[in-house]
Parts: structure tokens; C-alpha cells; sequence
């Protein structure tokens, strides 16, 4: 198993040393909508303390940098730390850490978690302590963002639908509401919140 993991994490950097940009995460409409959608989807317009685990060349963590007073992002590629580290340049609330998930998960607590189109390349029991550590380190108005891929691809051990229902039995084993769910064509994108209150109830709308 051991051994799987540095082949993964060798291959994966090695795509970033070949090419800044090898799944077009800077180009391709699909990934900005994308972006957006899941931007959207956050209940809250500001966060105190977000991760973001594999955040490949950070153009997700430029959006999250912006709703967060401090944003902790991370890959296991060397080459994509280095990028990220760039994408988001001298902005002082974010900064990029090497580590491989679930086994470096950091200390601490967060009330943002983003898990984004990676958790489908781990096993079950993986996932499951994936899913169990993000729900354990969230604070308790905490939202817990979780996206991925619809399709088959050759190196995933999971589906991203199966990766979606692993997240919601923990989320709601840990008491946390689902407070978005999408099924677009390509992806799946759920939010559970902490708190129970809505968008509209935290503004007094409601």
C-alpha cells in the first residue's frame, strides 16, 4: 500500500513537472463553472480557518483565499505545491504545505474543509478515514464542501457518487446538516453545515 502511494504521488508530479497546466484547470470552462458553482454553494461569505487537501495549482485556492482570514492548502506533488505556491503569490492569509492525504491530515480545527476531485483516487478504507477526519476537525458552525467527477476514469479505486455517500454517512453520523446538494451531468456537489441555520436565517430574512 505503502509502495501504491509513492507511485501516485511520483506520477502525479511528474504530470505537473511536464506541464503547469495538465488537466486544464486555468482553461477549461468545465473547471471555472465549476469553480463558481462550488463558490456559490458556501453558506457563509467569510471563513476564519479553510483546507483545502489537494489543491493541485491552486486556482481553486485563489477563490478560497478571498473568503478566508487564513487558508491552509496542501498536495503531495512537489510541482504543484510549487505552482499553487505561485498562483496565490505574496497574499499573507494562505500558504501551501506538501502533505498526502489522509495520513497528514494537520492539527487543528477548521470551519471551511473543501475536499475537491481527489478522494476517488483512495480506497474505501481511506476515504473512510478521509471523511472521518474532515468531519472530526470541523468547528461547530463548520461547512464541510465536498466535489467530484460523475464519470469512470482507469485510476480511480472509488466512483465519485460512491465517494459522495461514504462523506454523507459520516457528515450525518457527526450531526451536520446537508445544506446543498447539485447532480449536474458532470459532478456531484454537496455541502453539510454544523449550524442549522440557513442563508437567508443568519441574515434575519427568515
Amino acid at each position: 500500500m505503502h509502495t501504491r502511494r509513492a507511485d501516485d504521488a511520483a506520477r502525479f508530479d511528474a504530470a505537473f513537472e511536464c506541464d503547469p497546466d495538465p488537466w486544464r484547470y486555468r482553461t477549461s470552462w468545465y473547471e471555472a463553472r465549476k469553480r463558481a458553482l462550488m463558490m456559490a454553494a458556501l453558506p457563509r461569505e467569510t471563513y476564519r480557518r479553510g483546507f483545502e487537501p489537494a489543491c493541485a495549482t491552486g486556482e481553486l485556492s485563489v477563490l478560497l483565499a478571498d473568503r478566508c482570514d487564513a487558508l491552509l492548502c496542501a498536495d503531495f506533488a512537489p510541482h504543484a505545491v510549487a505552482l499553487a505556491r505561485q498562483r496565490l503569490g505574496e497574499r499573507a492569509e494562505a500558504r501551501v504545505e506538501t502533505r498526502a492525504m489522509p495520513q497528514d491530515w494537520p492539527a487543528g480545527r477548521f470551519d471551511l474543509i473543501v475536499i475537491s476531485e481527489f478522494a476517488y483516487y483512495l480506497d474505501e478504507a481511506r476515504c473512510c478515514a478521509l471523511a472521518r477526519l474532515a468531519c472530526s476537525s470541523l468547528d461547530d458552525d463548520g461547512t464541510l464542501l465536498c466535489c467530484h467527477w460523475r464519470h469512470d476514469a482507469d485510476d480511480f479505486l472509488m466512483t465519485g457518487n460512491a465517494v459522495h455517500s461514504l462523506f454523507d454517512r459520516y457528515a450525518r453520523a457527526a450531526s451536520l446538516q446537508q445544506a446543498v446538494h447539485v447532480d449536474d451531468a458532470d459532478f456531484t456537489l454537496d455541502v453539510w453545515c454544523a449550524d442549522q441555520l440557513s442563508v437567508a436565517a443568519r441574515e434575519s430574512l427568515a
